[in-house]
């Protein structure tokens, strides 16, 4: 059985991402002559050229591009067990750091995160709210596990990370009884002139709203809106205005907050991301609440 020289895969795949063998030599601290000797090796090795010259700077061949794949692979797996073995502090703690997008429902965030806390290892979960886009930074410098969000992240964005969709529901309209006994009628004509409270603007959950009355030719007052979902249902519950919300929670809404749903806007989804820098999941504390998102809250 021939065996792989990883260190011969790994001076290839630092010389491939660098461009070429003088920018790799810096980064692995290796002699030019030395690293295109050890490249050469791989090449006899493997039976197949890997690189073609390009200027001063090397280009894959198709050869190449199919070892950079594998090798890809290989040192980002290596990378993932490092950092989930640092967040395994020598006690029976395992860290679990979460980014939540400030614009999620936190009765949803929390039935989320609830099957992390059952697992058989003891769970030290530490959770930051932001805008999505400054969790992500933090998400590639390793400083967190995951971020949750409605968005899916761009493949625009020049960020190394993955969508894993962990569920979609429709979206409930709410209210406190007093104002539902004040607009009374069908529904969603009872909201004609009556106050809503909205999502700031740029949010999935405001842009949905927004089609969805435009459609319909739907005209409230807008009496808020609001960048924390949990003020948003606070001022709800003190009968400020309609609100919507993940239809998913509409009974653990309505003990909370003793508000009433009244009806769905048909149409809007509200979807729920968990977004990693593994292609494949290993975190355990990931596992379970992507695996009890799927099978029972969204299921």
């Amino acid at each position: 059985m021939e065996w792989l020289n990883y260190h011969h895969l790994l001076y290839f795949w630092t010389v491939a991402r660098e461009g070429s063998i003088a920018r790799a030599g810096q980064v692995l601290r290796l002699a030019q002559p030395t690293l295109s000797t050890q490249i050469r090796a791989l090449e006899s090795a493997l039976g197949e050229k890997l690189f073609a010259k390009a200027g001063r700077n090397l280009e894959l061949t198709e050869a190449g591009k199919m070892v950079y794949r594998y090798a890809e692979e290989i040192f980002g797996l290596g990378h993932e067990m490092v950092e989930t073995l640092k967040g395994r502090p020598t006690g029976r703690h395992l860290r679990f750091a979460i980014g939540i997008s400030d614009a999620l429902s936190k009765l949803m965030i929390h039935r989320l995160l609830e099957p992390a806390l059952t697992l058989p290892e003891t769970i030290r979960l530490q959770c930051r709210e932001d805008k999505t886009t400054r969790l992500l930074a933090d998400l590639v410098t390793h400083q967190l596990d995951l971020v949750l969000t409605d968005t899916p992240m761009s493949p625009s964005t020049r960020i190394k990370a993955y969508n894993h969709l962990l569920g979609e529901c429709t979206v409930g309209i709410f209210g406190a009884p007093s104002l539902i006994q004040q607009h009374k009628g069908a529904f969603p004509g009872c909201m004609n002139g009556a106050p809503l409270l909205l999502p700031s603007e740029g949010t999935t959950l405001r842009r949905g709203l927004e089609g969805w009355m435009k459609t319909i030719g739907l005209k409230p007052e807008i009496a808020g809106e609001f960048d924390d979902s949990a003020l948003m249902k606070s001022f709800g519950q003190a009968g400020m205005g309609f609100f919507a919300a993940p239809a998913v929670i509409s009974k653990e809404l309505q003990r909370q907050y003793q508000v009433r749903q009244i009806g769905i806007a048909t149409g809007i989804k509200e979807r729920i991301y968990a977004i990693s820098i593994e292609k494949k999941i290993t975190h355990p504390a990931v596992l379970a609440i992507t695996h009890a998102a799927r099978e029972s809250m969204f299921g």
